[in-house]
């Protein structure tokens, strides 16, 4: 029996992976408030649809994904800080994983109220 792969959880959990990575990195340049601020938004969207998963109800499952969305907006927010901050990495890779999420999510998220 094959188990159908999601999604969602594989590239939120794949996304949290490059965030320690791309933070370890802020860290060795000493830019340790922004480093914490990406590391704490950025994994918590895959912990929140992690959450999800196992949803009490549909409306418990919306919400851990809202959740999830503000913290896609959240992350966004660090990042394009970084992009338009002298002398930081560039985070344009993880930009563009993130918008592809946030698509996802927010189809997710849609669908589910139309249940």
């Amino acid at each position: 029996m094959e188990v159908k792969q999601n999604i969602i959880v594989t590239q939120t959990f794949e996304f949290a992976l490059f965030i320690v990575k791309y933070c370890e990195l802020l860290q060795d340049n000493k830019k340790f408030v922004i480093a914490n601020q990406l590391l704490k938004s950025g994994t918590s969207i895959g912990a929140n649809i992690r959450e999800a998963q196992n949803a009490e109800s549909k409306a418990d499952f919306i919400h851990k994904f809202k959740i999830a969305a503000k913290e896609i907006e959240e992350t966004f927010y660090w990042l394009e800080l970084c992009k338009f901050s002298e002398n930081y990495p560039n985070p344009e890779d993880l930009i563009t994983r993130l918008q592809n999420i946030s698509r996802i999510a927010n189809k997710i998220i849609i669908t589910s109220k139309q249940k």
